[in-house]
């Protein structure tokens, strides 16, 4: 794999997907009720698809530059 695949504003998108995962993550854990817990879960969620989102259009773009 190229590195032009992922350059650096994609890799920086992919690292606060993971942050604000990681907040979700914090945000679910410290709720005290069942919507501020469910509001972490969801943003937990949409940072982890995020991030896998933005991997995979990185090998599909390096996957059609290939072709």
């Amino acid at each position: 794999m190229r590195p032009e695949t992922f350059p650096l504003s994609r890799m920086l998108y992919i690292a606060f997907s993971a942050l604000i995962s990681l907040v979700g993550l914090f945000a679910a854990s410290a709720a005290r009720d069942e919507g501020f817990a469910l509001f972490g879960y969801g943003l937990m969620l949409f940072g982890v698809c995020f991030a896998f989102s933005l991997i995979k259009r990185g090998y599909d773009e390096a996957e059609g530059a290939r072709s």
